[in-house]
């Protein structure tokens, strides 16, 4: 998954003008710079307007030492103003409004330089909507993103699913998808273009380790209702669960999982959250909250010090030996599992250290159906740790290793890590 990125700047060419003008020229320059000046005023204000009207109207108080660090003071306003002037001058094509106003309202989030903060157009926000409720019209694969690359990797393909159909498997690396090359935005904006209404197609290019070109693939999308849990007994009393994301299903069939494995035979669990990237907080301290013993799980912290504490009740909780298999591709979510069962001494971390991110983001829909997602907080173990920027090490540092054929069907007792996994419980069964 970590691939060189791709430069997308190829064509861009910088030209130096001569100040010498024409008296036409310069004419209709002035001329042309003064309707610009008006239609940029009407700009700025409307966005002046709409900030300023979400502040005090629709949007939190601020004190006022933060209103006056005001960022639309006369200074900027005027280089707007200069650069919208120059852009009605000398851009090649027409511009829209509209966007030019989303990129400034995407450019201020920009300056936060937290690459979690972010402006969602209405259309955005409602696509990113789809992704929380698992359930949408796509091809049914999870993918990760390099946040330094920018390289996305298909982490897992279910079964059944469109992409299963057409071919791509687990480790495959994402090349383009139709004319846009998978490097050049975020993941959950690239996703928006996978997507897709029912039963049209989507042109993916891949790049899959061991092929000597690119391969192409026509996916038909579909609708999905996606999985979060896999599992399944693995030598007759270990169970083992995969947990691919942290959705507001993932609890319920965290749940489900355990109670028919239970009635399987089930006497040690294996948890597996590598390449997990997180999700819903409420997701991972529910199941938390049916594996460890009465007490503290995870706490988050505000700038202003004002906490929200999750905790475990005494009703249920696991007596049972426990493995969690991580992974630098297990983040946010995942890392608050391991993290809590870590503190508690309550089961063996397997496998290499996690992402490290341990802050959170809250989404604040706006008036016109837009959304602002901000890092807000950030998360501590129960033990008081902040992992972001750290990761959690895990107990017993194993890189993966597949032991099987690559080019055949994953099969889990050829993975090394959950071969150790497997041998660490049944020491602690044997007992």
């Amino acid at each position: 998954m970590e691939f060189e990125n791709v430069n997308m700047d190829n064509d861009t060419e910088i030209v130096q003008k001569e100040k010498k003008q024409k008296k036409g020229g310069f004419a209709k320059g002035v001329l042309t710079g003064t309707l610009g000046t008006l239609a940029v005023i009407v700009l700025v204000l409307t966005v002046f307007i709409n900030v300023l009207g979400n502040s005090l109207v629709i949007g939190p108080k601020v004190s006022g030492k933060e209103k006056n660090a005001s960022v639309l003071n006369s200074e900027v306003m005027g280089k707007i103003n200069e650069l919208m002037g120059y852009i009605h001058l000398y851009f090649y094509d027409e511009t829209e409004s509209e966007k030019l106003a989303n990129g400034l309202y995407a450019g201020l989030l920009e300056g936060l330089d937290d690459v979690y903060s972010q402006y969602y157009t209405a259309q955005e926000y409602a696509d990113m909507q789809i992704s929380a409720t698992q359930n949408y019209c796509g091809i049914g694969a999870a993918m990760t993103q390099d946040r330094d690359t920018m390289q996305v990797t298909v982490s897992h393909v279910y079964e059944g699913s469109p992409a299963e159909a057409a071919g791509i498997r687990d480790g495959d690396m994402l090349v383009m998808v139709e004319d846009i090359e998978a490097t050049s935005m975020e993941l959950d904006e690239l996703v928006t273009h996978i997507r897709g209404d029912e039963g049209t197609v989507v042109h993916l290019q891949i790049y899959r380790e061991g092929e000597t070109d690119f391969l192409d693939f026509a996916v038909t999308r579909a609708h999905i209702d996606l999985p979060t849990i896999e599992h399944k007994l693995l030598n007759g009393n270990i169970g083992y669960i995969q947990i691919l994301d942290f959705g507001a299903p993932t609890s319920a069939q965290f749940a489900s999982a355990v109670e028919e494995l239970k009635q399987q035979g089930m006497e040690a669990m294996i948890i597996d959250v590598r390449d997990n990237p997180g999700g819903m907080v409420t997701a991972v301290t529910e199941i938390l909250d049916s594996i460890l013993p009465e007490g503290l799980t995870v706490y988050i912290q505000d700038k202003y010090g004002n906490k929200d504490e999750y905790t475990s009740d005494a009703e249920n909780f696991m007596d049972m030996p426990m493995a969690v298999l991580i992974n630098g591709n297990s983040a946010s979510a995942s890392e608050i599992l391991a993290g809590a069962i870590r503190d508690y001494e309550y089961g063996t971390l397997i496998g290499t250290k996690t992402y490290g991110k341990g802050i959170v983001q809250t989404i604040y829909p706006l008036g016109e159906g837009d959304a602002v997602k901000l890092t807000t907080a950030k998360y501590f173990t129960p033990n008081g740790e902040n992992i972001h920027g750290t990761g959690i090490e895990p107990d017993i540092k194993l890189e993966f290793e597949y032991q099987g054929e690559i080019t055949d069907t994953y099969d889990e007792m050829q993975d090394n890590q959950i071969l150790k996994a497997l041998e660490v419980l049944e020491s602690e069964l044997a007992k």
